[in-house]
């Protein structure tokens, strides 16, 4: 197994992206109007399907490969941390949806 040298100035970018995709993920959400919530968590959604997929293939090559170390475990870990995602949020989703058809139901 081949580590890399993490060198201080390679930590301090990669430090430097993580808390600016934090900051910027915050400034996003807290600006998002609770009208375009559910078109955002379908595409979220989305997102989180590619996630899945991307685990999948992660966790067969490391497991093909006979690499049920770090790698594995991580593919696994991503896999399942994923799929809670996908599966919380179409049930969100759905539920907006109903709480939506209720009130227009009382409409017609």
């Amino acid at each position: 197994m081949v580590l890399e040298i993490i060198t201080p100035d390679m930590l301090i970018a990669n430090l430097t992206l993580f808390l600016l995709a934090i900051f910027l993920g915050f400034e996003l959400i807290t600006k998002v109007p609770a009208t375009l919530h559910t078109p955002l968590m379908s595409g979220a959604n989305a997102i989180s399907g590619i996630s899945v997929v991307g685990a999948l293939i992660g966790s067969n090559v490391a497991f093909k490969q006979g690499n049920t170390e770090l790698s594995g475990i991580l593919a696994f870990i991503a896999l399942v941390l994923a799929m809670i995602n996908v599966v919380g949020g179409f049930a969100v989703t759905n539920r907006m949806l109903n709480m939506i058809a209720g009130k227009n139901r009382g409409k017609n």
